[in-house]
């Protein structure tokens, strides 16, 4: 696992060019003044401004526009305290509501109507290099931070990024909700990524605290689409809201190869190591490969994770792997479906196996409100009844 993530950091750093222009970052599906939240994979946007949200957006760019941009004897309005040299903030948020129904044996028809959670995020850029975020979730009772950070951007070939974010760990792991697809995360993101780790009631959700490098090296000359994404990153390994308990750090890289536009070969790696509550050590040491296709509305995904080491469940040393593949077909402007297999062995043996074989048609009735369906027929060997099924119904909102 040591010799994969060395290989993976060191030919980030023999690619990387001293030099770069300054360009956008990524391509998006909705236009420039939707997006408030990036992420360091496509698709990079969460839903952007909603109803409510797009006021308060408009009204800040209006501000920004007829303030002063420079001091009363022409200068730039450079100083400790102000400087006009910045955007407006752009504000969002959106909620998602759950109804889930199973037939599974002591469940009693599932959980019924739930709140999966309420987000609200802000971000924006200061001297045009300096990009900020600051994400914040409720979910039920509990309330917590989810991102926060401040990344220089000047180079599209090196970025340096502070705070706390997504791990740089499978390609599905960044993709925010509405862009998952397939109504929850796949069982290796959820279990090997870090999306279903909980610490008392807060989910990481895939993310932690520390540094990160990124960036996209040697453009294409027919359409200028970059042939390698990189990703380095030193966390603390605790997740989120949480300061080192060892001083020992987790490494994360990611290589992320793009032969043709919007198509990518990925190679994962992470070695680290997490404390319990009781004091104990366990090694974290992981890697993933995979594929993804996003171009005009078409989504093909497809993953391999393996874990050496603790698991979302802290039950201690132990291996488990999984693999997944989502189809997303866009049949109306209004209608995309996706169709997912999943598959996760807790023990990396057969009889640990869980396969989830769903369906999920996505209802984009209006840019700020999305409703989904999702049929799941689940096969959990470790079970004595292990075949059931499962219906999801969820509503997206933004505000």
């Amino acid at each position: 696992m040591k010799k994969i993530l060395s290989t993976i950091l060191l030919a980030s750093f023999a690619t990387m060019p001293l030099w770069a222009e300054n360009d956008e970052t990524q391509e998006v599906q909705v236009p420039s003044d939707e997006i408030t939240e990036t992420s360091e994979f496509s698709p990079n946007e969460t839903p952007g401004s909603g109803f409510l949200t797009s006021l308060v957006n408009n009204s800040l760019e209006s501000a920004f526009q007829s303030a002063p941009a420079a001091s009363a004897d022409g200068k730039p309005a450079y100083s400790r305290k102000l400087t006009d040299y910045a955007s407006a903030p752009k504000i969002g948020g959106y909620f998602i509501g759950k109804y889930s129904y199973s037939d599974q044996d002591g469940s009693k028809g599932g959980t019924g109507f739930s709140q999966r959670f309420t987000r609200l995020y802000m971000d924006g850029s200061i001297l045009t290099d300096f990009k900020y975020r600051i994400q914040v979730q409720i979910s039920n009772s509990t309330f917590h931070m989810k991102d926060y950070y401040l990344e220089w951007a000047h180079w599209k070939e090196l970025a340096i990024k502070v705070g706390q974010y997504k791990r740089a760990f499978t390609f599905e792991n960044p993709y925010n909700p509405w862009d998952v697809g397939a109504g929850d995360y796949s069982q290796i993101t959820n279990n090997i990524a870090g999306i279903g780790d909980k610490d008392g009631n807060v989910g990481n959700g895939g993310r932690d605290q520390g540094i990160q490098l990124q960036g996209d090296l040697f453009p294409s000359k027919k359409d200028g689409h970059r042939f390698i994404h990189y990703q380095m990153q030193v966390m603390n390994g605790q997740g989120i809201n949480a300061g080192d308990k060892n001083g020992h750090k987790d490494y994360i890289g990611s290589i992320q190869i793009q032969p043709i536009k919007d198509f990518f070969i990925g190679l994962f790696g992470w070695t680290g190591d997490y404390v319990l509550a009781d004091g104990t050590e366990v090694d974290r040491n992981r890697w993933a490969a995979g594929v993804k296709y996003e171009h005009n509305a078409w989504t093909v995904r497809a993953e391999y994770a393996h874990s050496q080491g603790i698991l979302a469940n802290y039950t201690g040393e132990g291996k488990a792997d999984g693999w997944y593949a989502t189809v997303g077909v866009p049949c109306t402007p209004w209608l995309k479906v996706y169709g997912k297999y999943d598959t996760y062995r807790a023990d990396k043996t057969w009889d640990s196996t869980k396969t989830i074989y769903s369906i999920v048609p996505n209802f984009q009735i209006h840019k700020n409100l999305m409703l989904q369906v999702q049929y799941s027929h689940v096969h959990n060997r470790a079970l004595a009844n292990p075949d059931y099924n499962e219906l999801w119904a969820e509503m997206y909102v933004r505000f």
